[in-house]
């Protein structure tokens, strides 16, 4: 936790949860027939005005691991809506919310079931011909926060 910068002075969990994510899915090549992106119910927390993504304006003084987290899982659903829009056919690009599952971030105690979010992250991964998703373990399609629907709002990140 806490605020910790790149070498280029941005967010290191902006840097590794937003950015990386978008760069890699720009630049992958051949591109996949399948990409899934790991979200986190927390997204419905997150900022989708998109404003001051770098958290210059905020400042590390205002910095919030949580808030931070929650946008950058709300950047991960908005990604596999716009660029699964934007692929069309040819990509089949969705998200995932792994569940409360036990993790160094979760903790040991966390409900859970590690079988169930592997077994949807594979059927992601291997078999759906849907795009745009947003799934829950168990193969449960899901309804994301009203921000991640926002296709001019994932438009504009895709142009961030």
């Amino acid at each position: 936790g806490g605020f910790k910068k790149t070498e280029d002075g941005l967010p290191a969990l902006m840097a590794v949860n937003t950015l990386a994510t978008y760069i890699l899915s720009c630049l992958i090549r051949p591109v996949p027939k399948r990409v899934v992106y790991l979200s986190s119910g927390l997204h419905s927390g997150g900022d989708g005005s998109l404003r001051d993504l770098d958290w210059r304006e905020r400042g590390e003084g205002r910095w919030s691991d949580g808030q931070a987290y929650a946008d950058s899982k709300l950047h991960n659903i908005m990604f596999a809506k716009g660029f699964g829009r934007r692929w069309g056919k040819r990509v089949m690009a969705n998200s995932m919310d792994p569940g409360w599952v036990a993790t160094k971030m979760g903790g040991s105690g966390a409900p859970g079931s590690w079988d169930a979010s592997a077994q949807t992250y594979e059927w992601l991964a291997t078999g759906v011909e849907g795009t745009g998703g947003y799934w829950k373990p168990g193969k449960k399609e899901a309804r994301p926060s009203r921000a991640a629907e926002d296709e001019g709002k994932q438009d504009e990140l895709l142009r961030i």
